[in-house]
C-alpha cells in the first residue's frame, strides 16, 4: 500500500465526499494544514515531507479493486463510485520550502481545490508531513546537541513498519543525519548508506582478533571494528589496535564503535590508548539508546566522540511520538466569491484563522528571523514600515515591529492543476536548506532548555476579521 492509492483516507473523508456529490456542493475551497504546539518542548521545528506528498498526490486513485472494496461496504452509492472511477487531484497547491525553520499556527500547505477532492487527500497529506516533521525535528535537535557532527541514523529495525523506516531516514537525512543504515532508502533517495559490522560477525570467529582482521581485509576502506563484544578494554582496543595499525600502514581509515557501558569513561579511555598506540587518526563512533539529551552531556564532557550511532529514539519520536498538524477548511466559494471560514472552540488555541493566508518572515538586517506573521493573501509590507502584530488567541495583546531587512512570503505555489508546478529540489538540497536555516535562526530559539518562544502573529486585518466572525457566530 502507498500513500499515492486513494484508499490511504480516512472512512469518514469518503463517506462526507459522497455527501457532497449527492447535494451538489463540490464548490471550490481552501484548507490550510498547522499544527499547534512545537514537539519534544522545543523552539523549532523542521518542514519535512512535501516531496513526498506531491508525489502521492499526481498519483491518487482508485484502482478497480478499491472500487469493488468499497462497492462491497454497502455504504456507497453507484453513482458516486462511478464519480471515484475517474478521480484524479486536480487543485494547487501551495506549501513551504521543504527543510524550512516552522512554527505554530501558521499555514503550513495551502489547498485549493474543489471540495470533493480536497476532503480526500486530508488523511494522506497529514500522515506524510505530520510523521515526517516530527523525525527531521528531531533528527535537527541531535544534530545540533552535537555541535554539527556525524549523525549515522541506525533506526531500520525499531522503525514503525517498513514505510516508518523508509520515512524516517528521509526525514532523518533533511534533518541533518549524514547517513542511514537503511540501504532501501540510499537507493531510493540517493541517501549515503553507513555501517560496517554487528557483535554476530565477532562471535561468529574464533577470536575478536580474527574477526577485525578479516573484515579489514575484505573492506579495508571502510573499517570500523566493534570493540565491545568482550571486554572492552581488555581485549576490544588491544585488538582493534593491531589491526589498526596494519591499515595505517596501507594508508586507510579506521574507526571502533563502541554500542554499550559508560560511554562518556569508555570513549575517554579509548581515545587515551588509541593515540598511545599512534593511531590518533583513528574516529571513535558509539550508539546504543542515544539521543539529544544524552549526546549533549557528552559533548559538555568532552567526549572525545567523532560519528554519533543514533536509531530508535530518532526514528520513533523518542518521548514525544506525534506531530500536531492539523487540516481546516479556511474559505469557501459561494456565488463566485471566496468567504471566510472559521472553526470558533471554548479553548481559544483550537479557533482557526480564517480567509486565504500567506505568511510573512521577517529578518533582521543581518537576516535572521525575528517573527512571522499570517496575513491574508496580497497584504505588502516593506522596510521602513511600522507593523502591528496582534496575537493569534488574544486580541488585547500585540506590539509593533519596524521592519528593518528583508520579508519573505513563505507559500509558495508548489502544484497547479494537479501537477507539480517547479522542478522539485534534489533531497541533498532539502538538506542543506534546512541545516543553513537553523544555523540562521537565533541559538536562543535552537536550544535545547527552555528555549525562547518564536513570536506567530496575525496581521490587524485578520485580527478584526476573526474578532468579527466570532462576535457574529456568539451573538454578540
Amino acid at each position: 500500500m502507498t500513500a499515492s492509492c486513494a484508499l490511504f483516507t480516512d472512512l469518514y473523508e469518503l463517506t462526507m465526499a459522497q455527501g457532497y456529490y449527492h447535494y451538489n456542493m463540490n464548490t471550490q475551497v481552501v484548507f490550510d494544514m498547522f499544527f499547534r504546539r512545537q514537539p519534544f518542548g522545543g523552539g523549532f521545528s523542521v518542514f519535512a515531507g512535501l516531496g513526498d506528498v506531491l508525489a502521492a498526490l499526481e498519483g491518487f486513485r482508485f484502482s478497480g479493486e478499491d472500487l469493488a472494496y468499497l462497492e462491497s461496504l454497502k455504504t456507497f452509492r453507484a453513482d458516486f463510485l462511478k464519480y471515484l472511477e475517474g478521480f484524479r487531484f486536480s487543485g494547487d497547491v501551495y506549501a513551504l520550502e521543504e527543510g524550512t525553520p516552522i512554527f505554530p499556527q501558521e499555514p503550513l500547505l495551502r489547498i485549493h481545490g474543489n471540495l470533493i477532492e480536497t476532503q480526500l487527500v486530508e488523511g494522506m497529506i497529514l500522515n506524510i508531513i505530520n510523521f515526517q516533521s516530527l523525525i527531521a525535528t528531531k533528527t535537527a535537535r541531535v544534530y545540533l546537541a552535537s555541535g554539527g557532527g556525524t549523525i549515522m541514523e541506525f533506526g531500520l529495525r525499531r522503525a514503525q513498519g517498513p514505510d516508518g523506516a523508509m520515512s524516517a531516514s528521509r526525514a532523518a537525512y533533511i534533518g541533518g543525519a549524514a547517513s542511514t543504515s537503511n540501504t532501501l532508502a540510499g537507493r531510493v533517495y540517493g541517501i549515503p548508506v553507513s555501517g560496517t559490522m554487528a557483535h554476530s560477525w565477532i562471535m561468529a570467529f574464533d577470536s575478536e582478533e580474527e574477526a577485525f582482521d578479516r573484515y579489514a581485509q575484505l573492506y579495508p576502506d571502510a573499517t570500523a571494528m566493534l570493540i565491545d563484544t568482550y571486554n572492552t578494554m581488555r581485549s576490544g582496543v588491544p585488538n582493534a589496535i593491531k589491526i589498526g595499525k596494519k591499515l595505517k600502514s596501507l594508508g586507510k581509515p579506521t574507526a571502533v564503535r563502541l554500542d554499550s557501558g559508560d560511554i562518556q569513561y569508555l570513549s575517554g579511555e579509548v581515545r587515551k590508548a588509541l593515540d598511545a598506540a599512534g593511531l590518533a587518526e583513528m574516529k571513535i563512533a558509539v550508539s546504543n539508546e542515544l539521543d539529544e539529551e544524552i549526546i549533549s552531556h557528552l559533548v559538555a564532557a568532552k567526549s572525545p566522540i567523532d560519528l554519533w550511532g543514533v536509531g530508535t529514539r530518532l526514528v520513533t519520536g523518542g518521548k514525544d511520538s506525534s506531530f500536531t498538524g492539523v487540516y481546516k477548511l479556511a474559505a469557501r466559494e459561494k456565488n463566485g466569491v471566496f468567504q471566510p471560514t472559521m472553526k470558533v472552540s471554548d479553548n481559544p488555541e483550537k479557533s482557526t484563522n480564517p480567509g486565504i493566508k500567506q505568511v510573512y518572515r521577517f529578518h533582521d538586517a543581518k537576516g535572521s528571523p525575528l517573527a512571522d506573521l499570517i496575513a491574508f493573501e496580497g497584504e505588502e509590507f516593506s522596510c521602513g514600515q511600522k507593523v502591528l502584530f496582534h496575537h493569534p488567541f488574544m486580541d488585547y495583546r500585540h506590539f509593533y515591529l519596524e521592519v528593518g531587512g528583508k520579508v519573505t512570503p513563505l507559500l509558495e505555489k508548489k502544484m497547479q492543476g494537479g501537477k507539480t508546478a517547479s522542478q522539485r529540489p534534489s533531497l541533498a538540497d532539502i538538506r542543506a536548506r534546512a541545516l543553513g536555516c537553523l544555523g540562521n535562526l537565533d541559538p536562543t530559539y535552537t536550544r535545547l532548555l527552555n528555549p525562547h518562544v518564536y513570536k506567530v502573529s496575525i496581521s490587524e486585518k485578520l485580527s478584526k476579521l476573526k474578532v468579527a466572525m466570532i462576535e457574529e457566530m456568539l451573538g454578540k
